[in-house]
């Protein structure tokens, strides 16, 4: 028998990582942009690195929650991994090969769900089905 009878929940529980995952990304976007529920210092002296940053945030808060309820998800989900995988390298990768030394966890594991989601779409509990 094993675990096969959950694979009738399948679309639900896709729904469940999708919400879970928008969520988490959502806050990062907040944290930056509303600096809520926390705050998070923007960076120094203007230029690519504050563009960078809040192009970032907007991605995060926006595209997250679309991902949330369930609206745009490949697209959104699509760009948010491409997100993630430009934070690796521009901010992890300068610390260290390995995540667990550079902090990038986090990183790489949004990317990867991100790219899952917008491959299999938004699961059960959608606003749009995104087909």
């Amino acid at each position: 028998m094993g675990l096969t009878f959950l694979a009738r929940w399948q679309p639900q529980l896709l729904s469940v990582l999708r919400i879970m995952a928008g969520l988490l990304f959502l806050e990062h976007g907040s944290v930056k942009l509303l600096h809520f529920p926390a705050s998070m210092a923007m960076p120094p002296n203007g230029g690519m690195f504050q563009a960078i940053f809040l192009t970032a945030g907007v991605i995060e808060l926006v595209g997250g929650a679309l991902v949330t309820v369930g609206a745009l998800t490949r697209i959104a989900a699509f760009i948010m991994s491409g997100e993630m995988a430009i934070a690796y390298f521009l901010v992890h990768m300068h610390a260290g090969v390995w995540p667990i030394v550079n902090g990038g966890e986090s990183a790489i594991l949004f990317c990867f769900v991100f790219l899952y989601l917008s491959a299999a779409g938004p699961g059960a509990w959608a606003i749009s089905k995104d087909t």
